[in-house]
């Protein structure tokens, strides 16, 4: 086991921020369907959209104004994550996350653990509580008890336009955070991380410019984007199919990189809000982001 840390970049105030990170009705908005606080003895979270979610599994270790750490029990293992906030300005404010008791990299390709999930798991709950604080709508969470995994968003851009950045490489890295290579036809692979690390990559099973993408990973499924407007706006309706066992890992993943893809087209002067992210054992060249 080892850990993963990140660092994002949240558009508001310390204060406004650890609010929403300690007031149960605000949490229910981008975090957990149910909520329990009581500092400084009670954290936790649970639901239907948290791993491992049929009961609170949180024991709150300490809080005060610029820290939360808690301990995490899932997998009959027990986990920390702990939560810091440093101002950056008076409008911005660092917040670095990090989680212990992660599968390595190299298991996370093949553990079906539920703490296989926490590292996006995570990275969708913050890219939400991002949009919550910026009063954005959110993405859509994941829900544990279901395998239907299907999700509609739009983005304030012209349907070839988003297009475009889902199948440019440059653009992919610039806003989703991670390198990707792709062959931009049916029967083309794609390698979340390039070419040179996957060995086993995914095949483009349908392209129509402006309109339609859809990739074969294997045992995440086909990964389908339909895309449907005009006039700079586009609707995007997301699916993942075809798997054995539900890639809620997967699905998190791509939700958390969709937050940051809105942004890209509607933010003015857009930078991305991943600051830093580290896990031992990850090949070198895979994350593009940086402060």
């Amino acid at each position: 086991m080892t850990d993963m840390s990140f660092s994002v970049r949240v558009p508001a105030p310390l204060d406004r921020v650890r609010h929403a990170l300690t007031d149960p009705a605000e949490l229910t908005t981008w975090l957990a369907e149910h909520t329990e606080v009581d500092l400084p003895h009670t954290y936790a979270f649970w639901g239907r959209y948290t791993p491992a979610g049929d009961q609170p599994r949180q024991r709150l270790l300490h809080a005060d104004d610029t820290t939360l750490r808690f301990t995490w029990t899932i997998d009959d293992a027990e986990t920390t994550t702990e939560i810091t906030l440093e101002p950056e300005t008076d409008h911005t404010t660092v917040l670095t996350l990090s989680q212990s008791g992660m599968p390595t990299w190299e298991e996370m390709t093949t553990d079906t653990t539920q703490r296989s999930a926490l590292q996006t798991f995570w990275a969708l709950a913050v890219a939400n509580l991002v949009d919550h604080l910026d009063n954005r709508p959110l993405t859509a969470l994941c829900d544990f008890t279901t395998t239907e995994m299907r999700a509609q968003f739009d983005i304030a851009a012209d349907p070839a336009d988003v297009f475009d950045a889902l199948v440019d490489p440059e653009k992919f890295s610039a806003w989703f955070g991670a390198k990707c290579e792709m062959e931009p036809y049916v029967g083309g692979r794609f390698a979340m991380g390039g070419f040179d690390v996957e060995d086993n990559p995914g095949t483009i099973v349908a392209y129509d410019p402006g309109h339609k993408l859809a990739i074969d990973l294997r045992e995440a499924g086909v990964s389908t984007w339909e895309l449907d407007g005009s006039d700079g706006k586009t609707r995007i309706t997301f699916m993942q199919s075809g798997f054995e066992h539900p890639p809620y890992d997967a699905w998190m993943g791509w939700l958390s990189g969709f937050a940051e893809l809105r942004r890209y087209f509607e933010i003015k002067d857009w930078k991305n809000i991943w600051l830093s992210f580290s896990m031992p054992g990850m090949p070198e060249g895979i994350i593009t982001i940086g402060s």
